[in-house]
């Protein structure tokens, strides 16, 4: 059976968050299909991971073999992490879109998932493109909320939209290959007009069918527990 790690990033509280709402659903539909899904739920919103600072870089750039104590001590968040991320075969992200871009939680939990040696490896010997993943084959559902309408492309303000492009650019590190990307949104959310009503109900179908068709396409195996939430 599958491993889904479900990631909230909204800053609002339970009752507010609309991508947290598209996240619990999903997950219920998901876990309807194939209850014996492991699943990992961690919400940065609440419990953001702290920023990457010098010492992070030092440590992550260290050879683990020559590492002092104090660089695996800085590790070790990040090192389980990028251990949950490792174990999943698909990750579900509720991201809203914060002044057209990544809240920051997410951005610093990106930061922490991308390491060198972990998820990516680095050799000047394959020239302009150094950079290659390390993990591979799984899949990621972004569920989104926007306050205002489109972003799309060839949507009005597709020119305005820095966070769809940006999670794309970072899919790599997830072991997610562009085209193993789904993405649901919730627009007009600071019109609530008729039309964010209809958007919202429109992201609620989608969204029951992606964890539906993800759920199906699930090998059978061996049915695991799900591992405790943690914040």
């Amino acid at each position: 059976m599958a491993t889904l790690l479900r990631i909230d990033a909204s800053a609002q509280l339970d009752d507010r968050s609309l991508t947290r709402k598209l996240t619990g659903l999903f997950m219920d539909e998901f876990l309807k299909a194939a209850p014996g899904t492991e699943t990992i739920v961690r919400d940065i919103g609440h419990s953001p991971v702290p920023p990457i600072d010098h010492r992070f870089i030092h440590a992550a750039f260290t050879p683990p073999e020559v590492r002092e104590d104090w660089m695996h001590e800085r590790l070790i968040l990040s090192d389980q992490l990028v251990d949950e991320v490792e174990t999943a075969d698909i990750l579900v992200l509720g991201v809203p879109m914060y002044n057209y871009g990544m809240p920051a939680a997410l951005k610093g939990w990106v930061d922490h998932i991308a390491r060198i040696g972990r998820t990516f490896s680095f050799d000047l010997s394959r020239g302009d493109f150094p950079i290659e993943p390390i993990l591979s084959g799984k899949k990621l559902v972004v569920l989104s909320s926007r306050g205002e309408f489109g972003f799309q492309a060839g949507g009005v303000r597709s020119h305005m939209n820095a966070l769809d492009p940006a999670i794309a650019a970072c899919a790599h590190y997830f072991g997610v290959a562009a085209s193993d990307i789904q993405t649901v949104t919730i627009e007009y959310q600071e019109f609530k007009d008729a039309r964010h009503q209809e958007s919202a109900a429109i992201a609620e179908i989608k969204t029951r069918e992606i964890a539906l068709q993800l759920a199906s396409s699930q090998p059978e195996g061996v049915a695991f527990g799900s591992l405790p939430a943690v914040a």
